[in-house]
């Protein structure tokens, strides 16, 4: 876990929820320094830290749905580390599949009452603030979904185990459990049945930071593989003097070109308000594949340190793998993108 006090630092350093207005303790600074702070990151290999799903993805769903006393009460302590937020979406039996959803949030006089489990929570340890996706109207499916925001201070939440995964170990991934979590109806996010257009809506800039910080990172683990190549010898001559080496070297720099150039596109087009759903995903789909294969193809330089865990290439490799998983995986994002090219041409 990262320790809060990390977070705090953070807030005081102005790291955190850079495009909040100022009348909400923010900096107003813009949604491009959140990106450079998801970049920079990623060029260090910090996965830990869970600071851009907390500014870019949990904070937006508040600002943009959120009554105005609950953006008071809640946002100002997002911006200053002192609330860590999570969005609660994916439960054991369901994954990208919010028709199935089975937490449900019943009416209750002037509220809410919610019950069912969550799993694979980012930051779900450290969580203060929880955006949650519940189902409201089972009988409509995706269609009858809401979301709330639940604070953990709220009886009948309760937090399961640290969730032990193959990488990124510095960031916490939890199970969540809602009894009777009676939550007030302030806190639900615009409008009953609405959750799953607002979760579309949000989407397009979760994705984005997938492919934001996996450039940053496959850029940042070619780096090192390069200097490794020049220092490390085999049979009398470095390893970068083979060819198999320049030439595979040479094939990841031009990817990392290409990806480079495609990646600030989509940034480009998400400030001017023009990332729509289908570029998004393709380049979420794009930047995870390709820090995959980075990452495999490095760490074959290293040869048995690449296997160490204390080499960074190794934890590259590890950290790299859930990219084609969260925000929607690979063939999610391929449905996404073939329904744009094949059945609307039809219609």
């Amino acid at each position: 876990m990262v320790p809060r006090e990390i977070w705090k630092k953070a807030g005081e350093n102005g790291l955190l929820c850079c495009w909040v207005p100022e009348n909400y303790g923010g900096s107003g600074a813009g949604l491009l320094f959140d990106l450079i702070v998801c970049e920079e990151l990623g060029r260090i290999g910090a996965t830990g830290p869970g600071w851009p799903l907390h500014s870019a993805i949990v904070a937006p769903y508040i600002a943009h749905h959120g009554t105005e006393s609950l953006k008071q009460q809640v946002l100002p302590g997002m911006v200053s580390g002192e609330k860590i937020g999570a969005i609660v979406m994916t439960e054991p039996n369901t994954g990208s599949d919010l028709a199935s959803i089975r937490t449900r949030a019943q009416r209750r006089g002037d509220g809410w009452v919610i019950n069912g489990q969550k799993t694979f929570i980012t930051n779900g340890q450290s969580a203060d603030v929880m955006v949650v996706a519940c189902s409201t109207d089972p009988e409509q499916g995706a269609r009858g979904v809401s979301l709330f925001v639940v604070t953990s201070d709220m009886a009948g939440f309760s937090r399961g185990r640290n969730l032990e995964k193959i990488g990124q170990h510095a960031n916490d991934t939890a199970e969540l459990y809602f009894d009777d979590v009676v939550v007030p109806d302030d806190n639900l996010l615009g409008e009953v049945n609405k959750g799953f257009k607002y979760l579309m809506q949000e989407l397009a800039q979760e994705r984005l930071l997938v492919s934001v910080q996996c450039q940053a990172r496959a850029e940042s683990v070619l780096e090192l593989t390069i200097k490794y190549t020049r220092d490390r010898k085999a049979f009398k001559q470095r390893v970068a003097d083979f060819q198999n080496t320049r030439f595979v070297l040479a094939d990841l720099y031009a990817r990392l070109q290409a990806g480079r150039a495609y990646c600030d596109r989509l940034i480009e087009l998400h400030l001017q308000g023009k990332l729509d759903a289908v570029s998004a995903s393709a380049g979420k789909l794009w930047h995870s594949e390709l820090l995959g294969y980075v990452a495999d193809q490095c760490l074959q330089f290293h040869g048995g340190y690449g296997y160490m865990k204390e080499y960074p290439v190794a934890r590259a490799f590890v950290d790299a793998r859930i990219e084609r998983i969260y925000a929607g995986t690979s063939e999610i994002m391929k449905e996404i993108i073939a329904r744009k090219l094949c059945d609307e041409e039809l219609a």
